[in-house]
């Protein structure tokens, strides 16, 4: 006798997040990958996708609660759930590159024309940046992805996971995104997000610079804004009226070549702080004004605001992935990726609906909506698909947190020991403080 879920797992779902990844998306993706299934069986492949994407949306429960919460709803299914065992190898069969492939049709540009801090003079502007995930502790995530040792070459932690992503800044939503290891560079893992920047104005940290990456991204049509490191572009080749300069940033190619590109330094302060350096290959100081790209350059925090999304709110705070074997690893950080994308576009499709900024629709109110969805099987018609959504979209008054204050509080940590600064002896914690202005000053470099 066949299990109970023989022909039912096509009645699985996702809730809300169903309106975009679709069964007919879904199916497109295993075809993809040849993963579509040979026979009947409890767990199909389609079924497996959104137990996958469930895992990632509810990061914080376990496979049994994950399943009661994707189908006890459905006549049938919640008494008869599979044990863990099953969900695990059904995880396997499907492998990483379904998700991978899902998040992928997913992802895109959302920010519409003249949504602001979405362009800068007709360009659309994303952020590169990177964050880590903590992997299970095993000898093949270990060896996969590396991992903080001791001076004895001893482990320290988890194994970590590197995730390097391109954010769209107005919007929060991840538009692409490599994962790898702490035994990955992030510039080799940035590099390829540059395929599709076309049109756009790419802001990175330090972290980035480089020849290759830049070369990437400006082939691709892009422009770029990176910080500069302390040793970069520190020759002047040309003044420009402006105060900025032309200078040169080089790396080795082998052999003795030595690969350089031409950059436009802008130097600046910021209430009479550090010196800050930029670099751009926007040369033309009449087409990008020295005080508009330092203004422009600080929204690189957005993608960091994304990535808290990703890793404190949906993922949980210092939680851990499931996964002990690299493959599935891989699975659930596309699933979260792609989760993460889809809650992105319900934001801005409730913000325009409203005409406000993204900005204020909190996400963790719609995470918490999307959860609920799914548990109440929203999709289990097109019908109750739509009336939920245009019921959350009404609920303006629960999902709007207002205008984002400009607040600020010390950059302190009181676990572990990092790159930024102890608390002072005898400090305690203290409210944030209303931001006030900053006074950007240019430092010219005048001949």
């Amino acid at each position: 006798m066949g299990h109970a879920w023989v022909g039912l797992s096509d009645q699985v779902r996702l809730g809300a997040l169903t309106r975009w990844v679709t069964p007919e998306l879904v199916e497109e993706a295993i075809s993809a990958h040849g993963r579509r299934d040979k026979r009947p069986g409890a767990l199909p492949a389609q079924t497996m996708v959104y137990f996958v994407l469930g895992l990632a949306l509810f990061h914080q429960d376990s496979y049994d609660d994950v399943a009661e919460n994707l189908v006890g709803a459905i006549p049938g299914m919640g008494d008869a759930i599979p044990n863990r065992s099953s969900f695990t190898r059904a995880r396997q069969r499907l492998g990483p590159q379904v998700l991978e492939t899902v998040f992928r049709k997913v992802a895109g540009p959302l920010a519409p024309a003249g949504l602001a801090g979405s362009f800068f003079r007709g360009m659309r502007l994303a952020a590169v940046d990177g964050f880590y995930l903590d992997a299970p502790e095993s000898a093949e995530n270990r060896a996969a992805f590396g991992g903080q040792v001791a001076p004895d070459g001893s482990p320290l932690a988890f194994p970590q996971v590197r995730v390097v992503t391109l954010t769209e800044v107005g919007t929060h939503a991840v538009l692409d995104a490599r994962v790898g290891g702490l035994v990955d560079s992030e510039q080799d893992l940035a590099a390829p997000l540059a395929a599709d920047t076309d049109g756009m104005l790419v802001i990175m940290d330090r972290g980035f610079v480089g020849v290759n990456v830049w070369q990437e991204f400006t082939k691709a049509g892009a422009h770029v804004l990176i910080r500069a490191k302390t040793n970069n572009a520190r020759t002047p080749l040309e003044h420009l009226p402006d105060g900025t300069y032309l200078a040169k940033i080089s790396q080795w190619a082998g052999k003795r070549q030595v690969r350089t590109v031409t950059v436009r330094v802008i130097e600046y302060q910021v209430d009479s702080g550090e010196a800050i350096r930029l670099l751009t290959d926007l040369l033309d100081p009449e087409q990008a004004p020295a005080d508009e790209l330092a203004a422009l350059y600080h929204e690189r925090w957005e993608a960091e605001l994304s990535n808290r999304q990703i890793k404190t709110f949906q993922r949980g705070p210092q939680q851990v992935l499931r996964s002990a074997q690299p493959g599935l690893v891989h699975q659930e950080v596309w699933a979260h990726l792609a989760v993460h994308h889809c809650l992105s576009r319900m934001i801005v499709d409730i913000a325009g609906q409203h005409r406000i900024d993204p900005d204020r629709i909190s996400f963790v109110k719609v995470l918490k909506a999307v959860r609920r969805s799914v548990i109440q099987q929203a999709a289990s018609t097109p019908r109750r698909l739509t009336k939920f959504l245009v019921t959350l979209a009404s609920k303006l008054r629960k999902l709007d947190i207002g205008p984002r204050r400009d607040r600020e509080a010390d950059r302190l940590v009181k676990r572990f020991k990092l790159k930024y600064a102890d608390p002072p002896k005898g400090w305690t914690r203290q409210p944030t403080r209303r931001t006030q202005p900053k006074t950007i000053t240019l430092l010219p470099r005048l001949v």
